[in-house]
C-alpha cells in the first residue's frame, strides 16, 4: 500500500475534502472578516487591493560602498524596501581589525565599524524616505544607534524614520548563534529598546520576531509556529515586567516567517499564526487596541531549499514560495536570488527574484481579492491543525516554568527554560534528521538532488574582493587616530555606568556612536559589565 502523503509537519493529507472535513467549523469566530478579529483573512480590509506587500531585497557584502551599489541598483529596478545583511563580525560585535574577525570581513554581508561606515552605507539615500530592515540581533542597539544618528546628520526627521531591526536574541540561542551576552542582559537590551523607540522613534518595529531562522535549522511548519510566538509571549511579557504598557508597544512589534514548498501548508501556516497571535494578544496578556491583536509580519523564501545542484530550478521554488506568502497575507516579502546555495546572489540573479515578486504583484491576479482561498475545505481544515498542534507545543513550553525551580512563577518564561533545558534545539534537530532522512530514503523527491539530475552546468557567482578586509582595518584604525580621544572615552564611560545601573542604554549608546565610538568598542563595554553566554550542549 502506498504510503499516505503528509505535509511537512507530518500533518495526513486525505484524498478529498469535503463539509464533513469542516464539522462544526464556526465562520464568524475563526474567519471573521479581513482587518477584523481574529484576522485570519488578513489584517486590513482591502489588503493588496488597497497597498501591495513591501518589495525587499536582502543585500549586503563586502563594504559600505559596495553595498550601497547594490541598494542603488535594486531602488532603481523597483525595490520598495532595504533590507540590510551585515557581516558576521559586526552581528556578534568586534571591529574589523579584531582577530576573531580575521578571514570573515565582509563575507556574508556588510561590515560596519562606525558612524562613517553607516553614512557610507545610505550615500545618496534619504533614510526619511525608505523603509529599512536590519538582520541585526546581539549589536541591534548599537545598528539602531548608528541609523538614527545617521539621519541626524542628513537632517531627516527622526521620528519619521521607517523600518525593522531584527532585534529578536532568542532565537539566536535557539538556532543560530550571534549571540554575545548571557541572556537577562540581552533581554534588557530588547526592552531598552522597546522603552526608548517609543518615543524617539515611534514609526520604528522595535523586533521581527523570527521563525525563519528556526525553520532553515529543520524545524517544521507546525514548530515554526508554535516556536515563534512562543518567542513573542516571552518578550512581550518581558516588557509587562520592565514596567511599559501592552498596548505602547504591541503596536510595534512584527514578525519574520520562512515560506517553504509546501505551497498549501505555507498558507495555513500564515493564517493559524495571525488567528492565534489575535488571541494571545487579547485574551492572555488584555490588549484593547485592535492595533496590538494584529500579526504584522514579513516573509523570506527558503534559502535552505535551495540546491547548488541545477541552480536554475530554484526561480521555480522561490516562486512557489513567493505566492504562499502573498496568499497568505504578507506585508514585506524578500525572494532569495537563485544562485544562493553558491554564494551571495549577483545582480542578474537578484533582479530576477525582485522580478518575481513584481510578476506576482501586476500579472498574477492573486492580489485582486483579498484571502482567495478563504472556505477552502483542505485550507480551513489545514488551519485549524496546525493552530491545534501549534497550541499542543506551546502548552509543553509553558510547563517548563512550571516544573522549574525558577524564580520566575506563573508560567511566565517558559520559553527560557526550554531553550536552557535544550528542549527547543531537540525538537529543531529532530525535525531536521527526519527530513534529510526522507530525502536519503527518496520519500521526499528534491528535483536535481536525489532525482532527475542531471550534468551540472556553470553559473556566474558573486566574489568578494580580498584585498576589501585590509582596506576596512586601516578605515577603522585611522578613524580611532584624528577621534576625539577625551569624547570618546567619556561616552563609553557613559555606557558603562549605565550598564551597571539601571538607566536605559539607548541615549548612551547614541552619544557613543555619534562620539565615533566603534561597534566593537561598545559591544566590549556591554562585555564587561554582562559578560559572555556559554552555550550548553544539547545532545
Amino acid at each position: 500500500m502506498p504510503k499516505t502523503p503528509q505535509t511537512s509537519s507530518g500533518i495526513p493529507v486525505d484524498l478529498v475534502y469535503n463539509a464533513e472535513s469542516l464539522k462544526g467549523f464556526d465562520a464568524a469566530a475563526q474567519l471573521g472578516e479581513p482587518g477584523a478579529y481574529p484576522f485570519t483573512r488578513g489584517i486590513q480590509p482591502t489588503m493588496y487591493r488597497g497597498r501591495l506587500w513591501t518589495m525587499r531585497q536582502y543585500a549586503g557584502m563586502g563594504d559600505a560602498e559596495e553595498s550601497n551599489r547594490r541598494y542603488k541598483f535594486l531602488l532603481a529596478h523597483g525595490t520598495k524596501g532595504l533590507s540590510v545583511a551585515f557581516d558576521l563580525p559586526t552581528q556578534i560585535g568586534y571591529d574589523s581589525d579584531s582577530p576573531y574577525a580575521l578571514g570573515e570581513v565582509g563575507k556574508v554581508g556588510v561590515a560596519i565599524d562606525s558612524i562613517e561606515d553607516m553614512e557610507r552605507l545610505f550615500d545618496g539615500i534619504r533614510l526619511d524616505g525608505i523603509s529599512t530592515s536590519m538582520t541585526i540581533n546581539a549589536t541591534a542597539s548599537i545598528l539602531l544607534a548608528l541609523y538614527v544618528a545617521v539621519a541626524k546628520r542628513q537632517a531627516a526627521e527622526v521620528k519619521r524614520l521607517n523600518g525593522t531591526i531584527q532585534n529578536d536574541i532568542l532565537k539566536e540561542y535557539i538556532a543560530r548563534g550571534t549571540y554575545i551576552y548571557p541572556v537577562e542582559h540581552a533581554m534588557r537590551l530588547v526592552t531598552d529598546i522597546f522603552a526608548w523607540a517609543a518615543s524617539e522613534v515611534p514609526e520604528w518595529n522595535t523586533i521581527s520576531i523570527s521563525g525563519y531562522h528556526m525553520r532553515e535549522a529543520g524545524c517544521t511548519a507546525v514548530q515554526e509556529v508554535a516556536f515563534t510566538l512562543a518567542d513573542g509571549m516571552t518578550y512581550v511579557q518581558a516588557a509587562l515586567d520592565a514596567g511599559l504598557d501592552v498596548d505602547a508597544i504591541a503596536g510595534r512589534l512584527s514578525f519574520f516567517f520562512n515560506s517553504h514548498n509546501n505551497l498549501l501548508e505555507e498558507v495555513a501556516k500564515f493564517r493559524a499564526a495571525r488567528r492565534m497571535w489575535a488571541r494571545i494578544m487579547k485574551e492572555h496578556f488584555g490588549a484593547k487596541s485592535p492595533r496590538s491583536w494584529m500579526l504584522r509580519f514579513h516573509t523570506q523564501t527558503a534559502g535552505s531549499t535551495l540546491t547548488a545542484q541545477q541552480p536554475e530550478n530554484n526561480i521555480v521554488r522561490t516562486t512557489l514560495q513567493a505566492l504562499a506568502a502573498v496568499l497568505g497575507g504578507t506585508q514585506s516579502l524578500h525572494t532569495n536570488g537563485f544562485d544562493e546555495a553558491l554564494a551571495l546572489p549577483t545582480e542578474q540573479a537578484a533582479r530576477t527574484a525582485l522580478r518575481t515578486q513584481q510578476i506576482l504583484a501586476h500579472e498574477s491576479g492573486v492580489v485582486q481579492t483579498v484571502d482567495p482561498l478563504a472556505g477552502s475545505y483542505y485550507v480551513e481544515s489545514l488551519t485549524d491543525e496546525i493552530e491545534r498542534r501549534a497550541e499542543e507545543y506551546m502548552k509543553t513550553i509553558a510547563g517548563f516554568e512550571r516544573s522549574s525551580s525558577s524564580k520566575e512563577g506563573g508560567g511566565k518564561y517558559g520559553m527560557l527554560r526550554a531553550i536552557e533545558q535544550g528542549y527547543v534545539q531537540r525538537e529543531i534537530q529532530n525535525a531536521a534528521y527526519a527530513y534529510q532522512r526522507a530525502v536519503d530514503e527518496k520519500d521526499a523527491i528534491v528535483v536535481g538532488v536525489n532525482e532527475f539530475t542531471s550534468d551540472e552546468v556553470a553559473v556566474p557567482i558573486q566574489r568578494i574582493d580580498e584585498a576589501l578586509e585590509a582596506r576596512q582595518v586601516e578605515r577603522v584604525r585611522a578613524l580611532r587616530a584624528r577621534r576625539d580621544s577625551g569624547v570618546h572615552a567619556a561616552a563609553l564611560r557613559g555606557v558603562e555606568d549605565a550598564a551597571r545601573g539601571g538607566e536605559n542604554l539607548m541615549p548612551r549608546i547614541v552619544n557613543a556612536v555619534e562620539s565615533c565610538a566603534t561597534v566593537g568598542e561598545i559591544a566590549n563595554t556591554l562585555r564587561d559589565v554582562f559578560g559572555e553566554y556559554r552555550e550548553s550542549v544539547v545532545v
